[in-house]
């Protein structure tokens, strides 16, 4: 879900297709659904609890991992988990925004920023924003034995021992830096695939239990990864 900058947000609503006037009201084109779903906050915890919104509908942006942040209108780092409703195939479109009729599936149990957003005054987002997000360990950590998988996980594949090793790649100590990133990559594939094929898992739940796939996040950190078969090649660039 992208919002303007503090010093536009209200410059310029948006313009009612129809009558070509200003509004200040929804009309309905969709921007803000295809442009990304919302992140979730504790009010919202009861949409995820009574099945409202499945878990298989949700991806995590883990702490330390890079994001677009929208308010301040650049990347960085979260400080948090962010969980988000996910995109549909390659997009970042809302998988619950039914495109040709320019409607929400679950209008009536939307989340809090769905309900806050204004495009054309994005103040009251803002505030919300940063403020009692959901997590992961809020939802799951008393799930014995999947919630011990998924701090290991954490740790072994933690944004910021990965930023360091990106930046060692440049200097003397490049080739270990290869070495275990390849190895943390590894990592990262294989206890997705083992929670799939031992544990009986939904593949669908994978991007929420572990975060998004390093082999999608981290060209965001300027390395490619290409898998063939068992072997992990990294790339600059």
């Amino acid at each position: 879900m992208n919002i303007k900058s503090k010093k536009d947000k209200t410059d310029n609503p948006p313009s009612d297709s129809k009558s070509g006037a200003h509004s200040k009201v929804c009309v309905r084109c969709g921007t803000c659904c295809e442009k990304g779903g919302p992140g979730f906050h504790q009010e919202d915890r009861v949409l995820i609890d009574k099945g409202l919104i499945p878990s298989r509908c949700l991806f995590t942006i883990r702490k330390g991992e890079f994001a677009y942040d929208n308010v301040q209108g650049c990347l960085m780092p979260v400080d948090s988990d962010i969980i988000k409703i996910k995109g549909k195939a390659d997009t970042w479109s809302c998988i619950f925004f039914d495109e040709p009729n320019k409607q929400c599936a679950i209008y009536d149990d939307r989340p809090l920023e769905c309900r806050a957003l204004k495009c054309w005054d994005t103040r009251e987002l803002e505030k919300i924003y940063a403020r009692r997000r959901l997590t992961r360990d809020d939802l799951i950590s008393e799930v014995e034995g999947l919630w011990d998988l998924i701090k290991d996980h954490q740790k072994r594949c933690d944004y910021a021992k990965i930023q360091i090793l990106i930046k060692d790649l440049a200097g003397s100590l490049k080739n270990d830096a290869w070495r275990e990133l390849a190895e943390i990559i590894k990592y990262d594939i294989e206890i997705r695939e083992l929670v799939v094929s031992k544990g009986g898992m939904d593949p669908e739940m994978l991007d929420f239990l572990f975060g998004r796939p390093l082999t999608k996040t981290l060209p965001n950190y300027g390395v490619k990864v290409r898998q063939d078969d068992q072997k992990i090649t990294l790339v600059r660039g």
